[in-house]
C-alpha cells in the first residue's frame, strides 16, 4: 500500500534513521548474485561505509575496500574452502586490509557488511582475521546495569581501529544517560524496538531500521514493547582524533 509520501525514514545534519520502506537495491561493483542496500558512507558524511547484501546461493561480494566485518543475518557465507568455515546466522567474520579471500553464499543470505580505511599505527601492527559467533561472546551489563547486556564482537587490542557490539535491552530497559561523543556509530535493529532520541528529533524503531550518528550527536535509546531490543552498532575506536586515516 503506498503510504503518500509518509515514512519514517529521515536525514539531518547529524544523523539519518533510513527504514526499510525506503531500500534501495543496487549491486555494487564485483558483485554476483548480490544486491546492496547502502546505508551509509562518505556520501552522508560517514567515515565508513556499511550496507546490507542480499546474496542469492553461491552469490559473491565484490572486493573490500579497506577492511571489512561481515555478520550474518540470514542464511551463510563460505569463507574458506570447506563446509567448517561457514558462517551461520548470528555469526561474523573480521577481514584486514588487502585480505583478498572470496565471501560467498553457501544458501541464500542476508549479511551486514562495514568497510572502512584502515588507521595504521606507527609500528605498523594490523588486525588478524578471526571470526566467531554472538552466541559464544560474554555479556557484560552496560554500566551496571543487568537489563542492558552488551556483546563486544572484536576483541582486539589497540591495532583494531573500529568496534562492533550487539547491545540487548530488557522491555523498559534504556541508556543510563545521553551520550554526546566523539565516535560516530551505525546502528542495526535486530530485534524488537523502541525509542531513539537523536539531536532534538524522538524517533520510533523497529527491526530492519537503520541509524548514522555523526560524533557529536546526541543519543539515547529506550526500549518498549513485550520483547527485549536488540541492535548491532559500529563505532570507530583506538585513535587520536588527530590521526590520520592512510587506505
Amino acid at each position: 500500500m503506498h503510504a503518500l509520501g509518509s515514512t519514517r525514514s529521515a536525514n539531518r545534519r547529524d544523523h539519518i534513521v533510513q527504514t526499510p520502506d525506503t531500500f534501495v537495491r543496487a549491486a555494487l561493483p564485483g558483485m554476483k548474485g548480490c544486491t546492496a542496500v547502502v546505508h551509509t558512507g562518505p556520501a552522508s558524511g560517514a567515515g565508513f561505509t556499511e550496507y546490507t547484501a542480499e546474496m542469492e546461493a553461491g552469490g559473491q561480494l565484490g572486493p573490500a575496500h579497506g577492511q571489512r566485518f561481515v555478520y550474518v543475518l540470514e542464511g551463510s557465507l563460505m569463507v574458506g574452502e570447506s563446509a567448517r568455515d561457514a558462517l551461520n546466522e548470528r555469526c561474523y567474520a573480521y577481514f584486514p586490509p588487502d585480505d583478498k579471500r572470496v565471501v560467498m553464499a553457501g544458501v541464500k543470505a542476508r549479511v551486514v557488511v562495514i568497510e572502512k580505511p584502515y588507521q595504521r599505527l606507527e609500528d605498523g601492527a594490523v588486525p588478524t582475521p578471526f571470526r566467531g559467533s554472538e552466541d559464544t561472546v560474554g555479556k557484560l551489563p552496560l554500566m551496571g546495569d543487568e537489563d542492558v547486556q552488551v556483546r563486544s564482537l572484536i576483541s582486539g587490542g589497540i591495532e583494531s581501529d573500529f568496534a562492533v557490539n550487539t547491545m540487548t535491552f530488557q522491555p523498559g530497559a534504556s541508556l543510563a544517560m545521553v551520550e554526546m561523543h566523539v565516535m560516530e556509530h551505525g546502528l542495526l535493529m535486530l530485534d524488537g524496538g523502541g525509542i531513539y532520541r537523536l539531536g532534538e528529533q524522538w524517533y520510533p524503531v523497529s527491526a530492519g531500521d537503520f541509524i548514522w550518528m555523526a560524533p557529536y550527536c546526541p543519543q539515547w535509546f529506550g526500549a518498549l514493547g513485550k520483547k527485549p531490543a536488540r541492535y548491532l552498532i559500529y563505532k570507530d575506536w583506538n585513535r587520536h582524533p588527530l590521526h590520520a586515516v592512510v587506505a
